[in-house]
């Protein structure tokens, strides 16, 4: 950061009870008194440079002392020192961080060319225009001073020529940038690196208040140079460093007052980025629209950022993942570690979105079952997660997992895997609870492999467990069907026939038929092998029919199934199963 050093002097200003005076033989004969500071000055270096004081001065003889209260003095008491430290010619060193306030003080001063030739003023625009404008860091600090003094900034065209020198830089070619800038972003070595990445300015215009960063932003936006990810990356970068209560779960325990007035902030900070997002979708990540939604509510934005969001972050839902869901609740009220309310609202808004999407066209068509049979998956890896918050409420849970439609599912390995973990983390819901939790699981739509780990699953209800078992009987006995059609006694024949060496009658030619006598005894008797196994299909069918029928749950209390044997009793076929318990997640990893 570039600076100037004027003078030569060395300083000698001290404070005595309250007053700033300088070392002198000569007695000071002119007092200036701004807010809580007197100064005990000399006429002679101050009037000859400041016209404001010549004017002032003059009207008050020698003899008096009358002091000259200066109350309005842009940027107090330290800029008007500087200002009379030039007139001393002591030794000041001027830069980015004390220019605005040297620069207004001396216009009021009114220590301009017309009073002395090289006063403080040109010195100061000089400085402004050779070395702070050239440079990027000079800029940004000296726009950032001008939060102190808008007006003053503003009617010096300070404010202006910052914004035009930074928004000249920010649209530079990126093989043209060669001064320092700050960027920090995790994993990044600029000695690795000796490319300039493209987002290399979002970094040092966050420091800028909302109104100045707005003006950047809006006005680069305006030259349709840069892609909208970029501005996105810009507001990201932005949201992280003024919405701290974005990371955090609860409210800090500061006092109401306090809270009150950074949540004001806050709100405005978060309504105004909202505003400043670009249409383009994809120019902002899924994810930092849902860590806004998340905190919106909390801040009391208003109905229309809270419903633009929603809308956003529907769109790209399908572009989400685990991580991007797993956001604290932030209500003091909400006792669940996570905001599921947040994942429902979105959930169902994105499925309101895409179907209003016309299906007609392949590409939509395909694309909008990708996107929805991901999601799924996200939500049911979400589903794991939740599941763990032992405050979770069922209806909660099961609210979420139904919002997501039958096409969403190619299977339901994963929702069961939630179910699993729910279970084990509840083990007191009552029966009810269990019935409506488990009664979103399709059996039929669960892998062998989950079924197996399912009919061993102790949290499971029986209920359950024995409709799987049903399920896999009723599976075994449509393959067992399929293989006899697919095999018919005359098929069976013909395929033998076809396999049997052909015989020789007495001229010594092939015998084209098989004997009649052995085909129609081997017909009959594969018909009767065939007749057996279809009645002992359906007494087998009739067997597990009634199992499920008495295993109704009436009451709270099962019924005995003690007179009712299928092969085996169904009680023991659980017992049995359940004895060798395997947890399912480590047999998936495996």
């Amino acid at each position: 950061m570039k600076f100037m050093k004027l003078g030569t002097r060395s300083d000698s200003f001290y404070t005595e009870q309250a007053t700033r005076s300088l070392v002198s033989d000569i007695p000071p004969d002119l007092v200036i008194k701004i807010n809580d500071t007197t100064y005990l000055l000399h006429k002679s270096p101050l009037l000859s440079k400041c016209g404001l004081l010549l004017r002032l001065g003059s009207d008050i003889s020698d003899s008096e002392s009358v002091p000259l209260e200066l109350h309005d003095m842009p940027g107090g008491a330290e800029a008007f020192e500087l200002c009379a430290k030039f007139c001393y010619g002591v030794s000041i060193n001027i830069s980015a961080h004390n220019f605005v306030p040297s620069l207004c003080a001396a216009k009021l001063l009114q220590m301009n060319e017309s009073i002395e030739r090289g006063n403080f003023v040109g010195k100061l625009e000089s400085f402004f225009r050779s070395c702070i404008l050239e440079g990027w860091k000079d800029s940004v600090s000296t726009l950032q001073a001008t939060e102190k003094l808008p007006e003053w900034s503003e009617n010096l065209g300070i404010i202006r020529k910052c914004i035009d020198s930074i928004i000249e830089k920010v649209l530079t070619p990126l093989s043209q940038v060669k001064w320092s800038y700050t960027y920090t972003r995790p994993g990044y070595n600029r000695k690795e690196h000796h490319s300039v990445p493209k987002d290399w300015w979002t970094e040092d215009i966050s420091i800028l208040n909302i109104d100045l960063f707005r003006c950047i932003i809006m006005t680069i936006r305006s030259t349709h140079v840069l892609p909208p990810q970029l501005i996105g990356e810009a507001l990201h970068v932005y949201a992280c460093k003024w919405l701290p209560c974005i990371k955090k779960a609860k409210s800090s325990g500061s006092s109401a007052s306090q809270t009150e007035e950074s949540k004001e902030k806050h709100r405005i900070i978060l309504e105004t980025i909202v505003s400043m997002i670009p249409s383009d979708r994809g120019s902002v990540s899924v994810g930092f629209l849902l860590r806004l939604l998340s905190i919106s509510s909390h801040l009391g934005v208003s109905t229309m950022t809270k419903t633009e969001l929603i809308k956003r972050g529907s769109i790209q839902f399908h572009e989400a993942t685990v991580s991007d869901l797993l956001y604290p609740s932030i209500s003091s009220l909400d006792q669940n570690i996570y905001d599921i309310e947040l994942v429902q609202i979105v959930l169902e808004s994105f499925l309101k979105f895409w179907k209003r999407i016309s299906p007609a066209a392949v590409d939509n068509r395909h694309y909008l079952l990708r996107s929805i049979r991901k999601v799924g998956k996200v939500v049911d890896s979400y589903l794991q997660m939740v599941a763990r918050d032992e405050n979770m409420a069922v209806s909660k849970f099961v609210a979420l997992a139904e919002t997501v439609p039958a096409v969403g599912r190619l299977e339901h390995d994963d929702l069961y895997q939630a179910i699993n973990i729910y279970l084990k983390v509840h083990p007191d819901l009552s029966k009810v609870e269990k019935k409506r939790l488990c009664g979103i699981l399709e059996c039929q739509r669960l892998s062998s492999e989950a079924r197996s780990h399912a009919v061993k699953n102790e949290f499971l209800p029986s209920r359950t467990v024995v409709q799987l078992l049903y399920y896999e009987q009723e599976k075994d006995s449509k393959v067992a069907t399929t293989s006899t059609k697919l095999q018919k006694p005359h098929e069976l024949l013909l395929l033998e026939a076809k396999k049997k060496p052909a015989t020789r009658d007495s001229h010594g030619k092939q015998s084209q038929y098989l004997d009649k006598e052995a085909i129609t005894r081997r017909t009959s008797i594969a018909e009767s092998r065939e007749k057996g196994q279809q009645k002992t299909k359906r007494l087998d069918d009739k067997l597990a029919l009634d199992l499920e029928k008495k295993m109704v749950i009436r009451g709270g209390k099962e019924e005995s199934m003690a007179g009712i044997k299928i092969n085996l009793d169904h009680k023991k076929i659980i017992g049995r199963t359940r004895s060798n318990k395997s947890e399912y997640g480590s047999e998936k990893r495996r």
